[in-house]
């Protein structure tokens, strides 16, 4: 257990009858006690995911916490706010911001012209219809995980979208390999006819 003074105390919450911290605050005071990117990353956007709160909260208590032991949880937030949700996709968000090509969504459903839903892809570049998918062994260690994967990628071809598959671990081993797949992967996009899709507002 750590204690410290702080002048600003948080409105606590009753669980089980005892009085604890709200999510956001327990959150950021964990992250200011890690010395770790990743599971400050780990952390934030399992948080995030699992609904227990925003980023836009993550950022307040950030914002209220002053700057002793912020730096690490606000260089791990950046990619989360732009829509990334794990440290795999954090990755994948500095990765794309270095190779130059145009911004996009992160984890937007898409859908075809008749609004039937296709896929929700890691990164979505709306411009040509371009998917990046940040898919793990794990993800892929039963049948049904296999199965929902393949259905995926067939709604991707039969809608026209050019989607590129890439391992997580490759985004740390073989980072310019990757971007390069990238380009290559978004000149083929660039090159074809814009399928009719669209993205979730």
């Amino acid at each position: 257990m750590y204690v410290e003074r702080t002048r600003n105390p948080p409105r606590p919450h009753l669980k089980g009858g005892l009085p604890v911290a709200p999510v956001p605050r327990a959150v950021i005071d964990a992250a200011r006690r890690l010395t770790d990117e990743d599971e400050i990353q780990a952390m934030m956007a399992e948080a995030v995911q699992r609904r227990f709160c925003t980023t836009d909260m993550l950022t307040h208590e950030l914002d209220q916490a002053g700057r002793a032991g912020t730096a690490l949880p606000r260089k791990a937030l950046t990619p989360l706010l732009a829509g990334a949700r794990s440290v795999a996709e954090a990755d994948a968000w500095r990765l794309w911001q270095r190779s130059g090509l145009p911004p996009g969504h992160w984890n937007v459903p898409i859908f075809d012209a008749n609004g039937n839903y296709i896929a929700t892809p890691d990164f979505w570049c709306d411009e040509i219809a371009f998917a990046w998918e940040i898919d793990s062994y794990r993800h892929h260690a039963n049948l049904e995980d296999h199965r929902a994967t393949v259905a995926r990628n067939a709604r991707y071809v039969a809608a026209g979208i050019v989607v590129l598959q890439t391992l997580p671990s490759r985004l740390r081993t073989e980072p310019d390999e990757v971007e390069r797949e990238l380009q290559a992967a978004f000149r083929t996009a660039q090159a074809r006819p814009r399928p009719d899709v669209e993205h979730a507002a």
